[in-house]
């Protein structure tokens, strides 16, 4: 049976999640727990028992991307294309509870000085690293604001603090309440992303919240038993306006195994009404 954190989750509040679901590869991987025909079957059943309003997903390629849009249900939809040059391969798409969310707009850039132009790299990274950018609606309450989910480098630190000085930047530029999900392969308290947080202008929700549902478990425990006291490089952030209600990271596996080799981050927030319209 897969373990539920934030079961029955209704407005004005969310439930949100960040999800690394782990690429399919083409080759034989080790250990077995790895292949995804050994995991996908355990995915669905977690994210069927689950189901965010909002999940930010990284490493998904496009037929896992459906397969978790199909695990969720009928209701939900999804944006994000890959991370290619014909935006085509790994992406980091945004699934969303059509019932409670609409999509006004958004948008697909890449974590580079060419963020128009699919496939492009140069802070240092040399594998494309993409966001989707979306500006939603809240369908309960009305409420407006902007969702990120993206995917940091796993080999340059120069990428990352980078990233994280964009996504400061991005979020000094914004009209209304921000959500950020991603993996961003560092601690999410280490130095290299404290741009991240200059300003006040995001907050790390597990820091944040008044309520934690679980330990700060690290969140790459690559299909064993989970530690505390490892890097959670898994991170959902807010803008200061963002009710954090709740956060948690659920441990244990589905069945008998992970469905991926990252923990999912989860969190239950309250967009506030009025801002940005």
């Amino acid at each position: 049976m897969a373990g539920i954190l934030f079961p029955n989750v209704e407005a004005p509040d969310l439930h949100v999640m960040s999800f690394n679901i782990r690429r399919r590869f083409e080759r034989v991987t080790w250990p077995p727990a790895d292949r995804w025909p050994m995991r996908k079957q355990r995915l669905r059943t977690f994210l069927g028992a689950n189901r965010p309003h909002l999940l930010g997903a990284q490493e998904a390629m496009p037929d896992q991307a459906r397969w978790v849009q199909d695990a969720l249900g009928s209701s939900y939809g999804r944006i994000g294309e890959g991370r290619g040059k014909a935006r085509d391969g790994e992406g980091t798409p945004l699934f969303f509870d059509r019932d409670r969310i609409e999509v006004e707009d958004w948008e697909q850039v890449m974590l580079s000085d060419t963020p128009a132009v699919p496939g492009s790299t140069g802070w240092g990274n040399t594998i494309p690293r993409v966001a989707v950018i979306a500006q939603l609606r809240d369908r309960a309450t009305d409420a407006r604001f902007t969702f990120v989910n993206t995917h940091f480098d796993a080999f340059s630190r120069r990428a990352r603090r980078r990233s994280a000085r964009w996504l400061h930047d991005l979020a000094a530029a914004r009209e209304r309440p921000l959500l950020f999900t991603a993996d961003i392969n560092a601690h999410v308290r280490s130095t290299e992303l404290s741009g991240m947080f200059a300003d006040g202008l995001l907050v790390d929700t597990w820091s944040y919240a008044p309520v934690r549902h679980s330990a700060e478990w690290g969140t790459f425990n690559n299909y064993r038993r989970p530690k505390l006291g490892a890097r959670r490089i898994d991170a959902i952030l807010a803008s200061p306006d963002v009710g954090v209600r709740a956060v948690g990271i659920d441990p244990r596996p589905t069945g008998t195994q992970w469905p991926s080799d990252h923990l999912p981050v989860q969190a239950v927030v309250r967009i506030p009404t009025g801002a940005g319209s």
